[in-house]
């Protein structure tokens, strides 16, 4: 694996591009970071998932997409909603469980949502999004939009039968969705080399002519081409793309994780090509910013993440009765009484 000290290619985009993929890794990185912490104090309880080490697989997509698309994913939900641009306020009040937070209180780390940056959540049941996704997608089409929908998912999830129904309806129906794979090497602790006999995942795509290609996702340019590249397709009409977005995590699958799966070594080499220090040292290497402006940006990020635990902490828990709302949606349907 290369190191973040190698010489920097030449500048792809604006001084406006780069500054934005910095600030924003760096503030899915420090609020994972901290998030960590508070589950140590017991601050956050249940189940936390963390995104350290790949920020770039959402950084990388939202700058090459509208606001207007769809998001969907996992449960390893944070990084999204923060790139897109959701309050890190909601997202922290809702990992303390607290009724200001992103789904009042209720959903806790896996499921983050936000109809305001279109982030349509992430989800709990293993592969459960992939038809959903499929199905925002033709929403979008139903509707004559030129919106499409990124669908992430993990690698073990590619094992779920639902992937191949997905893919197959959104080939033949020509659907604008973007599906991803991040592949961190672990279904939790299980190895891709353990659990399928095809160890590039992105060929899978092959079986249902879809166009698929691998990414190196620990560099924000290559996802933010890929995701382009895909986006023009899906926008012109020509239906869905596979996209394996090979990444690493830092931290364990989940909080609970010890890692004895993997090796310090492993972990270390890994973090040679960490994608927040790549594109700091590409910025400072071609002269895109100063030391001193990339610290105000660390000032102000590490500000916001402080401000988001004061408010999730200093904010109310849903009260008992709040459990009966927001159960079923008031509504009339003229068909119920035919």
């Amino acid at each position: 694996m290369a190191s973040t000290k190698e010489k920097a290619p030449k500048v792809k985009y604006s001084k406006e591009t780069y500054m934005y993929w910095y600030e924003s890794m760096y503030l899915q990185r420090k609020f994972e970071e901290k998030a960590g912490q508070l589950y140590g104090q017991q601050k956050i309880r249940g189940f936390c998932h963390l995104y350290i080490g790949q920020e770039a697989c959402s950084s990388g997509a939202v700058s090459a997409l509208t606001k207007d698309d769809k998001w969907i994913t996992a449960y390893r939900d944070h990084g999204h909603p923060l790139a897109l641009g959701t309050d890190p306020n909601r997202i922290m009040a809702e990992l303390f469980g607290k009724v200001t937070g992103t789904t009042k209180g209720k959903g806790g780390s896996m499921h983050i949502f936000d109809k305001e940056v279109n982030f349509i959540g992430g989800h709990g049941i293993v592969g459960a999004q992939i038809p959903l996704g499929a199905g925002i997608a033709f929403a979008e089409k139903y509707k004559g939009t030129k919106n499409l929908c990124m669908c992430y998912f993990g690698d073990g999830a590619v094992r779920q039968g639902a992937l191949h129904e997905a893919f197959n309806m959104a080939m033949t129906w020509k659907l604008p969705v973007i599906f991803v794979v991040e592949n961190n090497g672990y279904a939790m602790g299980t190895s891709v080399e353990r659990t399928s006999n095809v160890r590039e995942l992105y060929t899978i795509g092959e079986g249902y002519d879809m166009p698929a290609e691998p990414v190196d996702a620990m560099d924000v340019e290559m996802v933010h081409e890929a995701v382009k590249r895909a986006a023009d397709r899906a926008r012109a009409g020509e239906g869905p793309t596979f996209l394996e977005f090979k990444t690493y995590r830092f931290r364990g699958h989940s909080m609970s994780d010890p890692q004895k799966y993997r090796t310090k070594e492993e972990v270390e080499q890994w973090k040679m090509r960490d994608p927040l220090e790549m594109v700091r040292h590409r910025i400072l290497t071609n002269g895109i910013a100063t030391e001193e402006e990339l610290d105000v940006i660390d000032a102000k990020v590490k500000e916001v993440v402080e401000a988001s635990v004061k408010f999730a902490e200093e904010s109310p828990y849903p009260t008992p009765e709040a459990a009966f709302e927001d159960v079923y949606m008031d509504a009339e349907y003229p068909f119920l009484r035919e």
